[in-house]
């Protein structure tokens, strides 16, 4: 009898452990992002100065990263609850449909391909591609890639318009990250990077870089920068426009354009219409 009170004693003592755990874990997800008690994940680059960049003291700087932290504030987000996640060119759209990230700022341009497999808000900002050379070389035109040795990210476009429209007989090398092509580069393993001018700019303008390579000043495509979201998700969309539209209103998108690209001497395109997806 005695062993009967003291186990239903125990069991009263674990219910309500398990009842107060719960609410303490409800207390914490359920915060808006106003109250700092939610999270946002937002998928970045990690190896873009000037657009995405992890620093060595784990902060986050880039023109993206200004893009994203605005957007989430519009979105009701304090800045101690943005969660950035790097995210690779090649992963994006998994990225996005397996939720391990919420939106996505990450040199993302717009095309009828990914577009049947993400949502984009945007654009944010009309880039071109080009040529990241050494400063001793020049490359006039498209067609004098031709047998030469050139760079580019695995799953970019500027790795598909190479081959398909400008110049079907360089010898391509594609590898993980920007900073392997860059390397390649500075070793005269290739000859010439490639990838949106933006990228080019920030990488050039970077102190250890400075006099030792240049853009060749072709602009080969349109590439315009979207927020990608999680196919069929409307209501996210719209908000990020409503928060893009604000940025450029309240001249936020100006000051981010100078500060991360000014350095680098880098002729922005002015602000794309918001909502008008340009493919």
């Amino acid at each position: 009898m005695k062993l009967r009170k003291v186990t239903a004693a125990s069991v009263t003592v674990f219910a309500l452990a398990l009842t107060a755990t719960a609410c303490g874990s409800d207390d914490k997800d359920s915060g808006s992002g106003d109250s700092g008690g939610k999270k946002i994940t937002v998928g970045i680059k990690y190896d873009q100065p000037g657009l995405g960049l992890k620093t060595p003291d784990g902060k986050f700087t880039g023109f993206d990263v200004d893009v994203a932290n605005y957007v989430a504030k519009e979105l009701g987000y304090a800045p101690g609850d943005v969660e950035f996640k790097e995210t690779k060119s090649a992963d994006r759209e998994t990225a996005l449909a397996r939720g391990d990230v919420d939106f996505i700022a990450a040199t993302y341009s717009i095309n009828d391909e990914r577009a049947q497999k993400v949502d984009f808000a945007g654009p944010y900002l009309l880039a071109h591609q080009d040529l990241l050379i050494r400063s001793d070389d020049n490359v006039a035109k498209g067609d004098d890639l031709n047998g030469k040795k050139l760079c580019s990210v695995t799953g970019s476009t500027s790795a598909q318009n190479v081959k398909k429209d400008f110049a079907p007989k360089a010898q391509l090398k594609q590898v993980g990250t920007y900073s392997e092509c860059l390397s390649a580069l500075q070793s005269g393993a290739v000859d010439a990077l490639t990838t949106d001018d933006s990228i080019l700019a920030g990488f050039a303008a970077q102190d250890q870089y400075k006099g030792k390579f240049k853009l060749a000043g072709l602009k080969l495509s349109n590439e315009n920068y979207g927020i990608g979201v999680k196919k069929g998700d409307k209501a996210m969309v719209d908000k990020i426009n409503a928060a893009l539209e604000k940025m450029v209103k309240d001249k936020a998108w100006d000051k981010a354009v100078t500060d991360n690209f000014g350095p680098a001497n880098y002729k922005n395109e002015p602000a794309p219409k918001i909502g008008n997806i340009v493919k």
